[in-house]
């Protein structure tokens, strides 16, 4: 990988962090609940969840690449990343309320978030065609795979660390239907120009 496109996937994937999501909900009504530590607990379960799509997206891939099946995976990932881009930039969001729950412990916490990040197919669909865009997975070394897993923890987890940092001031925002509107828009273009960018790429 080189310099350039490490800097574009982290761009790209802080964004599409962003999205208030039900594991920044998850993580926002835990800090709220219990505290920060608490949040904290639940974004390293969902870390750890897309630690597990990407080691998967990344090996998988690189078995597809080599039976020549890759172009139509790559078409397919281009397809979805515009489709979802576009439902991202034409949807209205609703406004969220974020209710307490009661007092889990850290283990709960944690299986919470991983959890809500596994159980999501969504997830592991978006790897499979965001990746590409940034990787020849034919050729792919242990070092890439540990730059994407530092990548994901910076992005991922630092953006749910902050939701989780500023949960007091979380009801404000996931209640502004104006701010959902535009990291949706901005989401949705970053979505929409990976899938172009996959398939007009050599």
């Amino acid at each position: 990988m080189t310099f350039s496109s490490i800097a574009t996937m982290f761009v790209a994937m802080i964004i599409l962090a962003s999205v208030p999501d039900s594991s920044a909900l998850a993580v926002v009504a835990r800090s709220i609940a219990s505290g920060f530590t608490h949040g904290l607990v639940t974004v390293l379960g969902i870390v750890t969840g897309d630690f597990v799509f990407i080691i998967f997206a990344v090996y998988g891939l690189e078995s597809l690449a080599n039976l020549n099946l890759f172009a139509v995976l790559k078409y397919l990932g281009a397809i979805y990343l515009v489709g979802s881009g576009i439902a991202l930039w034409m949807s209205k969001p609703a406004a969220v309320e974020v209710e307490g729950i009661k007092e889990l412990s850290w283990l709960s916490n944690f299986m919470c978030g991983l959890l809500i990040t596994l159980g999501d197919p969504k997830a592991i669909i978006f790897y499979l065609s965001f990746l590409p865009a940034f990787l020849d997975f034919s050729q792919i070394s242990l070092l890439d795979t540990a730059i994407i897993l530092a990548l994901a923890t910076l992005t991922a987890g630092g953006v749910k660390l902050t939701y989780a940092y500023m949960a007091n001031k979380a009801r404000l925002l996931f209640n502004s239907t104006q701010a959902k509107t535009r990291m949706n828009i901005s989401a949705g273009v970053v979505m929409i120009c990976t899938g172009i960018y996959l398939v007009i790429k050599v």
